[in-house]
């Protein structure tokens, strides 16, 4: 996996993107208020992820807003480009397994910016590589328990991802788990600007 696609503060900033236009403080309040843990540094980590995102073409700025009282913000939006590699970095993080269990949280808390048929195809693709390293887990020599205990505790947890990859698959497909098309609906993630481009104060606290 690239280094890029651990970059778990610039994933969260298109994905919020993806429901509308929002300057980096509703960004950043934004995460706060759902629990995006695995997005570290604020708010430096998010400041920094916009100005990647504005350099590389993935978002630009669409506005320029001052309500009454406020500072000066400047607001972004995802661009064609942005959303494009959206798609295809939560594909990378649900396809491939990795040690850190952040890179899949930040996925799976995303799935619902792709088509509940591709993230069950792309978890049973998880599934596959999960039982090839669970393969390779169990290849171990011959010694003393003591020395294997890390070995063990790894079949362990691969054991337990691949059930549980493979169980949430299934609810996909037989559609006990389904999700509507625009998420930000469920989620109560519509941008927080006022018609006068102004922070929604009624949704919050001032800032």
């Amino acid at each position: 996996m690239r280094k890029a696609d651990r970059d778990l503060a610039s994933l969260t900033v298109l994905a919020l993107l993806m429901t509308g236009p929002r300057h980096a403080y509703d960004m950043h309040l934004l995460i706060e208020r759902t629990h995006k843990t695995f997005v570290t540094g604020l708010p430096r980590s998010l400041y920094h992820a916009v100005n990647r995102l504005v350099g590389g073409g993935e978002i630009r700025v669409s506005d320029v807003v001052r309500a009454a009282g406020r500072p000066e913000r400047t607001v972004y939006a995802l661009t064609d480009r942005g959303r494009a590699r959206l798609r295809e970095w939560i594909g990378v993080l649900l396809r491939e397994p990795d040690p850190d269990s952040s890179l899949l949280t930040a996925a799976l808390s995303f799935a619902g910016c792709l088509p509940p048929e591709t993230v069950a195809g792309l978890l049973r693709e998880r599934r596959a590589r999960l039982e090839q390293r669970l393969v390779a887990a169990r290849a171990v020599p011959e010694l003393p328990r003591v020395l294997l205990i890390e070995a063990e505790y790894e079949v362990s947890r691969l054991t337990a991802e691949r059930d549980w990859v493979s169980a949430l698959a299934a609810d996909i497909e037989t559609g006990r788990l389904t999700w509507p098309a625009d998420m930000a609906d469920v989620a109560d993630v519509t941008p927080l600007l006022t018609e006068d481009g102004g922070p929604d104060a009624s949704r919050r606290g001032s800032p």
